[in-house]
Order: C-alpha cells, then sequence, then structure tokens
C-alpha cells in the first residue's frame, strides 16, 4: 500500500496534468471558434464555384475536358487530410480506419493505389503501414494559406493528367457540430456524376461564347475549383481537430478530477487509520504506566 507521502505526490502530480488539459481545453475552444468562421466563410466560394463549373460543363457541347471523362480504373490516388498535431481523440484513428477499409475494397477489385499526404499524422500513418506517397504537405498551422496546401492536389492532378491516375479521392474529416466529426470521402475526379448533372434538368440549353477557347477555360476553372475544395476539406478539418481536441481534453480534465477524488479518499483513510493507531498507542502506553 502506498504511503501517505506517495499519495500526495502523486495528488500533486495529477492536478499540475488537471491545469494543463483544462488550458489546452480553453485554447482549442477559441482555436475552434475562429477555423468555424473561417470554415463557414469559406463555403459559399466553394458552393459558387460548383455551380458554375456545373453550367460550363452543359454548355459547352464541343469539348468534354478529361476531368469529366470516365475511364477504366486501374489506378487510384487518395489525398488524406489529417492533422499536424495529436491529442484530438479518435479524429486521426477514425479516418484512417475509413481509408483503409475502402482500400481493401479496391484492391480486392485489382486496383492500385497511391497517396498524397497532407498533415503530419497523415505522414507517420505511411511510414508506418507502408503506401506510395506521391506528395506531402505538413506543418500548415492553424491558418494554412493556399499555397501551403496546393502542392498535394497539383501533384495529383498532374498524375491524372499523364495518364498514371484514374480516379483520385479525397478523404478528410468532416465538421458536424462541435461534439461530433466523422470522416467523409468524396470522388474529386473525374467529376461524380450528381456535380456535372447538376442543372441538367432544365428544360433549354444554352452555350456561352468563350474568350479565351472553352478548352483553357474549364482547365483553369476545373483545375481551380478541384484546389479550392480540397483547401476547403483543410479549413473544415482544422475545425474538426480543435472541437475533437477540446472534448479530448475536457474528458482528461474530468478523469483527472476523479482520479483526484479517488487518491483523496485513500489518503483520507490511511490518514484516519495513523491517527487511530498513534492514539492505541497513547492509550496502551498510559496503561502500562499506571
Amino acid at each position: 500500500m502506498s504511503s501517505l507521502k506517495e499519495i500526495r505526490g502523486k495528488v500533486s502530480s495529477i492536478k499540475g496534468t488537471q491545469k494543463i488539459t483544462r488550458a489546452m481545453e480553453m485554447v482549442a475552444a477559441s482555436k475552434m471558434r475562429r477555423a468555424q468562421q473561417r470554415m463557414v466563410t469559406g463555403r459559399p466560394y466553394a458552393e459558387h464555384m460548383q455551380s458554375v463549373i456545373a453550367h460550363l460543363v452543359h454548355a459547352t457541347h464541343e469539348y468534354k475536358h478529361p476531368y469529366l471523362v470516365g475511364r477504366d480504373v486501374k489506378r487510384i490516388g487518395y489525398i488524406v487530410v489529417s492533422s499536424d498535431r495529436g491529442l484530438a481523440g479518435g479524429l486521426n484513428i477514425n479516418l484512417f480506419k475509413h481509408l483503409v477499409k475502402d482500400i481493401k475494397v479496391r484492391q480486392s477489385e485489382g486496383v492500385e493505389v497511391c497517396f498524397a499526404a497532407i498533415g503530419q499524422k497523415a505522414v507517420g500513418f505511411f511510414k508506418s503501414h507502408g503506401g506510395q506517397v506521391l506528395a506531402a504537405s505538413t506543418h500548415y498551422g492553424d491558418k494554412p494559406t493556399f499555397e501551403q496546401i496546393n502542392g498535394a492536389a497539383v501533384s495529383m492532378l498532374d498524375a491524372y493528367a499523364k495518364g498514371e491516375l484514374d480516379q483520385i479521392f479525397l478523404i478528410s474529416n468532416q465538421f458536424v457540430n462541435a461534439m461530433t466529426q466523422k470522416p467523409e470521402l468524396k470522388q474529386l475526379v473525374p467529376l461524380p456524376q450528381d456535380d456535372n448533372t447538376r442543372v441538367a434538368t432544365r428544360e433549354f440549353s444554352w452555350d456561352y461564347l468563350y474568350e479565351p477557347s472553352a478548352e483553357e477555360l474549364l482547365q483553369q476553372l476545373l483545375s481551380r475549383y478541384i484546389e479550392s475544395t480540397v483547401y476547403q476539406a483543410v479549413i473544415e478539418n482544422i475545425a474538426a481537430e480543435q472541437s475533437a481536441r477540446m472534448v479530448a481534453m475536457k474528458a482528461a480534465t474530468d478523469n483527472a478530477g476523479d482520479l483526484i477524488k479517488d487518491l483523496q479518499l485513500v489518503y483520507n483513510k490511511l490518514r484516519q487509520a495513523a491517527i487511530t493507531r498513534e492514539i492505541s498507542e497513547i492509550v496502551g502506553g498510559a496503561a502500562a504506566v499506571e
């Protein structure tokens, strides 16, 4: 059984840890609010870009961009968005489990896979479990710039343009609310049919006069759309990371409080037993003197 001194030392140590986790919880809550604001600010741009792409796709009859044409799938690429830091509960683990599940399905169909990693945790995962990584972007911080993230998307798009990839998928954590984050896997290239046919139900058709050509314009817009989709996924992943860290640190703080209560109860019992023993010794000594 631990001595009173050892228990006091444990309580002091846990209280110190509790102060740290409480501070980290408050910092994560503050960062989460700012990340949410950036996430919400970026959504209208992504949605409007998607609407513009949908119009152009159906308005252009003489040219079909490679990003819109399906291929026989022999090799696919995943852009994996993770966090740079840990202490975020099961956020990254759940993401990797979802990724591995999809990879197993693809490989069972004879499809090869490769990856572009965004975030230090994704890089560490592929170092431990293997996988061909074409590009990596790490240490992007809480306010990433477009240039910091763009490299992974560009590398994948270049591989697709060269015919080295037949499909590109994006997997990241979707921010649902402060308590809920869930992995999301979406197809980037070729654009899914639900994106291509968003305005196909209209009863009329139209065309535009393009300056420069439709080919050049679609190339720029589609590339920009995919890159902005990846960037928005990173912003949402940061909000999910901060909310998961806030919840994890809240749980750690509460657990530390429970441990302190249990140790204090043991400490009080030991102290009471020591006092009782000392009183018994005093009474016994007094009786022997008499």
